[in-house]
C-alpha cells in the first residue's frame, strides 16, 4: 500500500471515528473520547519518559480517564457538580506517589505527569460541558456545537498546509516548524472563517458572531497549539508523537490544536451565554 492511500484511509477512519463519537449518542460519544484521551496521554508520557524525566504513566493516565469520566458525569447529571472539588486532591495524589519511586527528579517527574494531566486530559474534559450545553438545567445531549468545531478545525488544518505548500514563502517560526508559513495560515483562516458562517446555517444554536469568533479562537490557539507540541519534538528529537495513525503520526500529532483551542472555545461560549 502506498503512502498516499495509507495517509487516506486512515484519514478517513479517524474522521468516521470522531463524527460517530461526537454525534451517535452519548455513551458512544464517551467511550470513543475516553479511547481518544487514553491513546493521547500515553503519547505524550511515552514522548516526555525517553529523556532523564520519568512520568508517572500508569498513575497519570488513570488520573486523566478518572477525570474525564467523573466530568462526564457531572455533565450527564449523573453526579453533582460539587463531586469535581475531588480533583484537587486527586492532583496532590501525584507528589504523593513521587515519594514511593526510586528515580530521580522528582520535581520534574510530578511537572510533568501533571502536564500530561492538564495539557492532555484537561481539554478532553471540557468537552463533555460543550456537548450538554446548559447541563445544570437539563442534560440534554447537543454534539452539533463539538461537530462544527472539528469541520473548522479540519478544513483549517488541511488549506493551510495546501497554501502553505503551493505560496508558503514567509515562516511563521522556522526553527520550530520550518513548514509554517504566514500565507498558509492565512489562506486557512479565510476558510476557517467561512466554514464557520456555514456552521451557523447547519447548527443554528450558536449566533453567526460566535462561530465566527470559534473559528478565529481556532486559527490562533490551533496553531500555537501545533507550534508547542512541535517545539515538544524539536526538543526530544522525534519526527511524530507516534505511529497509531499510519501516515500520520500519533493522536497527539492530530489533535495538538483541538487540546489548546477548546479551553478557549469553552471560555468564550460561557462569555456569549451559550453554555
Amino acid at each position: 500500500m502506498n503512502d498516499l492511500l495509507k495517509r487516506s484511509l486512515t484519514g478517513v477512519i479517524y474522521v468516521v471515528a470522531i463524527l460517530a463519537g461526537t454525534i451517535i449518542h452519548p455513551l458512544v460519544f464517551v467511550v470513543v473520547f475516553g479511547a481518544l484521551l487514553f491513546l493521547t496521554q500515553h503519547e505524550f508520557y511515552k514522548l516526555t519518559g525517553n529523556t532523564a524525566i520519568v512520568p508517572q504513566r500508569i498513575s497519570g493516565q488513570i488520573f486523566g480517564i478518572l477525570l474525564f469520566a467523573v466530568s462526564f458525569c457531572i455533565a450527564y447529571r449523573i453526579l453533582p457538580p460539587k463531586v469535581a472539588l475531588l480533583f484537587i486532591p486527586l492532583f496532590i495524589l501525584v507528589f504523593v506517589f513521587e515519594l514511593f519511586r526510586m528515580n530521580t527528579k522528582p520535581l520534574q517527574n510530578s511537572a510533568v505527569t501533571l502536564l500530561g494531566l492538564i495539557y492532555v486530559a484537561v481539554p478532553f474534559c471540557l468537552l463533555n460541558f460543550i456537548v450538554f450545553p446548559g447541563f445544570q438545567l437539563k442534560a440534554t445531549f447537543y454534539p452539533w456545537i463539538l461537530t462544527g468545531i472539528f469541520f473548522i478545525i479540519w478544513i483549517y488544518d488541511s488549506v493551510a498546509y495546501l497554501v502553505g505548500s503551493m505560496f508558503g514563502k514567509h515562516k511563521i517560526h522556522e526553527r520550530i516548524s520550518p513548514k509554517k508559513s504566514w500565507e498558509g495560515l492565512i489562506g486557512g483562516a479565510i476558510i476557517a472563517v467561512i466554514m464557520g458562517i456555514l456552521n451557523a446555517v447547519f447548527f443554528q444554536v450558536l449566533s453567526m458572531f460566535s462561530w465566527i469568533i470559534i473559528a478565529l479562537i481556532i486559527v490562533i490557539f490551533g496553531t500555537l497549539g501545533d507550534l508547542f507540541e512541535s517545539k515538544i519534538k524539536r526538543d526530544l528529537e522525534v519526527k511524530d508523537s507516534g505511529s497509531m495513525l499510519p501516515g500520520h503520526g500519533g493522536f497527539l500529532d492530530r489533535l495538538d490544536s483541538l487540546l489548546f483551542a477548546v479551553p478557549v472555545i469553552y471560555i468564550w461560549l460561557i462569555i456569549a451565554g451559550n453554555l
